[in-house]
Parts: C-alpha cells; sequence; structure tokens
C-alpha cells in the first residue's frame, strides 16, 4: 500500500507540471505583443532569462511543498500504521510523537483509543480468567447447551465425573453424549418448556456410585433473548451417606434398646403373673431382669460416652504418659475375663517410651482393644500387645489369634453398632459401640488406628500417635 507521502509528491510534481505548462502558454501569448523592431537576440535572452527564473521557481516550490507534505504526510502514514494494527488486535501499538508535534491532535487521539482497548482488553481478559476460576472451582459439574442446543460449555468435575474432556463435547448435541437418560429428560424438557428443572440422579460409573441434584435452568439475556440452557450437577453423595447412616443408627439404637426392654418386661409380667410364688423361678428371673437393666444401662452409657467425643466443643487433657505403665493397667482390668478364657498376653514394649496422650481416655482405648480381642478370640490363644517408636511416631498394636474379619468388613468396623458376630457380641455384653468409641479418641489425640485381618487366623489393631520431640 503506498504511503500518504509518495501520493503527496506525485500529486505535488502533477501541479508543477501544469503550473509550469500554464506559464509557458502565458509567455507565448506574452511574446506575441512584443514590436517587430526586436532582434531575434534580445528575444532569445529575454527566453532563456524567463525560462531560468521559472525553473528556479519551480524548483523551490517544489522543495518547499515537498518539506511541507512530508511533515503532515509523515505523521499521518503512521497514524494509519498504527491505526492498521489496532484493527489487528494489537492494542499495544502507538503512533510516535515528537516533541514539536505536541499539536498533533491525530496521533493523541489515537493512542488514546489504543490505551482504552487496551485496558478494556485486560479488563477482559481478567473477567474471563475469574470466570474460568470460579466454574472450574464451584465444586459442583457444569454444563452449558448454546441457543442450538449444542454444548459450548463444562467444567473439570464434570469431565472427572462423566470421565469424558471438552474435546469430545464441545459442539455435540445432548442427545449425542452420552449422559444418563434421566438427565438427557432433564435437559430436553428445559429445553420444551423454558422453565426450571430439578431431579436426583443415581449413576454407577462401575468404579463408584454417585447420588446428584441436577438442576437445569433456561439462560435468558439481558433483553430477554434466549441463549441456552444450564446444567448444574450438585454431588450430594455424601448427603446420602450420612441419611443412611443416619437411619442406620436410628433402626440400630431403636433395635439394641428393644431387645433388653423386651426382656425385662417380658420376665417382669411372668413374675406378676405367678412365678414369684416359686422362689427358685423367681431368683432366675430376677438375675436375668438384673442382667438386662445393666447390659441397657452400658448401652446407654456408651451412647452417652460417644456423643460427648463427638461434640465439637470435646476436649482432652494431652501431658506426657509413659506406655508401659498405661498398657499395664488396661490389661489388669481385663485379666478378670483372660482369665475366664485361659488366655495369655504378651507385652512388646520399649522402656521409655512416652507419648502426648489423656492417660484415663487412652486406658479406656486400650480396654476396648483388649476386651474386642478377648471377645472374638478362642480359649487358650494368646493376645500380643507391641509397642515401638518409629521416625516420626509411636505405634501400638494389640494382636489376638481370633476369628479373624473378612476384608469386604474391614471398611465398616468402625461403624457405630456394627458387628462381625451379632449373637457372639450380645453373648459378651458388647454394644457395637467400642470401636466407634476408639476411633474418636485416637482422632482426639491427633492419631489414627487401622485394621488388617485374615479369616481364621486373627486380627491386628494398630494406632498411630505422634511421637514426642
Amino acid at each position: 500500500m503506498k504511503s500518504l507521502h509518495s501520493r503527496l509528491v506525485v500529486a505535488n510534481g502533477v501541479m508543477l507540471f501544469i503550473l509550469l505548462t500554464g506559464l509557458g502558454i502565458v509567455l507565448g501569448q506574452f511574446f506575441q505583443f512584443f514590436p517587430k523592431e526586436v532582434d531575434d537576440v534580445h528575444e532569445e535572452k529575454y527566453v532563456l532569462f524567463l525560462v531560468v527564473v521559472l525553473s528556479i521557481a519551480g524548483l523551490l516550490y517544489f522543495f518547499i511543498s515537498y518539506r511541507v507534505f512530508r511533515q503532515y504526510s509523515k505523521s499521518i502514514d503512521q497514524a494509519s500504521t498504527t491505526a492498521m494494527r489496532i484493527a489487528g488486535g494489537d492494542y499495544l501499538a502507538r503512533t510516535p510523537i515528537a516533541e514539536q508535534e505536541t499539536n498533533d491532535v491525530l496521533a493523541i487521539s489515537i493512542n488514546q483509543i489504543a490505551r482504552n482497548l487496551q485496558e478494556v482488553s485486560i479488563l477482559r481478559s481478567m473477567e474471563k480468567e475469574r470466570l474460568k476460576t470460579l466454574i472450574e472451582s464451584m465444586g459442583s459439574g457444569l454444563l452449558m447447551f448454546g441457543r442450538e442446543g449444542s454444548v459450548n460449555l463444562l467444567n473439570g468435575v464434570f469431565e472427572k465425573t462423566f470421565g469424558v474432556t471438552s474435546e469430545e463435547l464441545i459442539g455435540k448435541t445432548f442427545k449425542e453424549i452420552d449422559l444418563p437418560q434421566d438427565i438427557k429428560e432433564l435437559i430436553e424438557d428445559v429445553f420444551m418448556t423454558e422453565q426450571a428443572h430439578e431431579k436426583h440422579v443415581r449413576i454407577d460409573n462401575g468404579h463408584a456410585i454417585y447420588h446428584l441434584s441436577v438442576y437445569g435452568a433456561p439462560v435468558i439475556g439481558r433483553h430477554g433473548n434466549w441463549l441456552g440452557i444450564i446444567i448444574v450437577m450438585h454431588n450430594i453423595t455424601e448427603l446420602i451417606r450420612l441419611e443412611e447412616v443416619r437411619k442406620d443408627f436410628v433402626a440400630n439404637v431403636s433395635h439394641e434398646l428393644r431387645t433388653p426392654i423386651t426382656s425385662i418386661k417380658g420376665f417382669a409380667e411372668t413374675l406378676l403373673d405367678g412365678a414369684l410364688e416359686s422362689p427358685e423361678v423367681a431368683r432366675d428371673f430376677l438375675g436375668i431382669i438384673l442382667k438386662e437393666s445393666d447390659r441397657l444401662k452400658l448401652l446407654v452409657d456408651d451412647l452417652l460416652e460417644l456423643s460427648g467425643i463427638e461434640q465439637e466443643g470435646f476436649q482432652i487433657s494431652l501431658q506426657p504418659i509413659e506406655l508401659a505403665s498405661v498398657i499395664e493397667d488396661a490389661v489388669t482390668i481385663v485379666s478378670g475375663a483372660m482369665e475366664r478364657k485361659q488366655m495369655a498376653i504378651q507385652l512388646q514394649v520399649e522402656t521409655g517410651v512416652k507419648v502426648q496422650a489423656d492417660r484415663d481416655r487412652f486406658i479406656q482405648v486400650m480396654v476396648n482393644l483388649l476386651t474386642n480381642a478377648i471377645n472374638y478370640s478362642k480359649e487358650e490363644t494368646t493376645i500380643t500387645v507391641i509397642a515401638e517408636t518409629r521416625e516420626n511416631e509411636v505405634n501400638i498394636q494389640v494382636k489376638d489369634e481370633g476369628i479373624g474379619i473378612s476384608s469386604a468388613e474391614l471398611p465398616r468396623l468402625f461403624e457405630r453398632f456394627y458387628r462381625i458376630d451379632r449373637a457372639r457380641s450380645r453373648e459378651s455384653g458388647g454394644t457395637g459401640l467400642g470401636l466407634a468409641i476408639v476411633k474418636h479418641l485416637i482422632e482426639a489425640h491427633h492419631g489414627h488406628v487401622d485394621v488388617q485381618s485374615e479369616v481364621g487366623v486373627g486380627t491386628t489393631f494398630t494406632i498411630h500417635l505422634p511421637r514426642i520431640r
């Protein structure tokens, strides 16, 4: 593309040519009025003089106009080049302005336009980045369809939930996407009715089961124009699980309370119906009532204990304690139950090992684990307690030679009221809350507990506590 300066030079040359031609014609007419007596020599001198004068005038005119045109056309060329770069998206382009050209309104205006566009571009980029961050961080799956019904936006949560990528879905309609039928029906309902819809959907992808609360709504522009629809999928799997745990807890508590209450009520009615007349029968029935009352009291005590541990304000008194002393106290408490089953215990505790713990609560933990090992072990077997230090923690292991636990039951072992052998647990007086109490107390000590087991071989509970430095 030719610059304005080159165009002005050409135009200036054409104008000079026209000017000189006109002057030549005027001179021709002028010489016709000369007297015939003037000789040819004088005429040639006049012509030569006029030609020289006109040539000098033409050169001066050309030089001066060239400089003037150059001064103004240069800034216009630079402004045009800058404007073309700005039109191409280069908002950093600027038109140079010399100090003597501070009144160059065109260049100043173009530079101001460039700065405004640059600011708008930066703000737009920032808003786009914020929107992208918001969409990716919202924690719920997002799927947006355009006016024509094709996907134009989705986030990482949706990709992870359904195992797809944005490259696979962008531009496809909802019928072309492998979505559960319930979600497709909801999308179609939103498109057809242009109203918001909500539905709970259960998804099984082969690896895990998800419960989603799917909400779909039309996207309406500022002027009421239809832009498409948006689908938001809230993962409520944890809420469903907690609701199921709550229902199980209520059912288990009701069942555990009903059993001793039914026994007490039944034997009391039997006594009132005439069994009191037989001292031996009455003594047996009263013994059963006392046993069931004790079991009921133990259950209520454990429920209150667990409820208190789970409260937000629950606190324990941490101080350095020696493990060997605590474990010996716990063994003394369960020694009677061990003697009844003729069981032995082996203690492998490093001397001088200390942990930061609440002594009474930690004895409670060890008693629960030892009692659990006694209840689920055969007679004349051995329980082993090992306490050793590692690099950053102290490990306490309680091993038994009991019936063992299958791998399918291990994840639920620390749930409230969960029992492997319900009949044996009730016979031993267990409430099904001991391991749940152990788990919460160890977590209150900033540690954790895990379990390993093999059916028919035995079970090992391992407590991990931070090591005192």
